[in-house]
């Protein structure tokens, strides 16, 4: 679900307001917000989840079917360079998935970090997705909203 919204900012100019990029069950959601000048930011949202920013709508989607796959994480905690536990102990795919959307982090050097080639660290990203679909369209299916 993609909503937009016009605001007038106090000078007369148009500012686009923030607007729902997608919206997921549960009450996860990424809200794209506008920056003056700048491409927008793409905020993670989720009950008991303190939020992340992302510069990549992509990233953001990825990080929601992470979040999906191991039914729920709180970064609080982890320090700024740690890991969740629920990530590490879901298995390589998942910790991969969740390497791609940290900062100055790619498929090359994540296929790096693991001797991998950038077709197998894109493997394990799809997996994760279509899991986090699965699990997704498992609780639609079950009237979880």
């Amino acid at each position: 679900m993609i909503s937009e919204t016009d605001d007038t900012a106090a000078d007369g100019s148009a500012e686009r307001a923030e607007s729902t990029h997608r919206e997921y069950i549960l009450g996860v959601r990424i809200v794209e917000c506008p920056r003056r000048d700048r491409s927008p930011i793409y905020r993670f949202e989720a009950p008991a989840h303190g939020g992340i920013e992302f510069e990549d709508p992509d990233a953001a989607e990825l990080y929601a079917d992470v979040y999906f796959d191991v039914n729920g994480f709180e970064e609080a905690g982890t320090g700024e360079r740690g890991v969740p536990p629920e990530i590490i102990q879901a298995g390589r795919d998942t910790l991969v998935a969740y390497f791609l959307t940290q900062p100055r982090t790619d498929v090359q050097w994540v296929a790096s970090y693991y001797g991998e080639k950038p077709e197998k660290i894109e493997r394990y990203a799809d997996r994760v997705r279509k899991r986090a679909r699965k699990i997704r369209q498992g609780a639609a299916e079950r009237g979880i909203e």
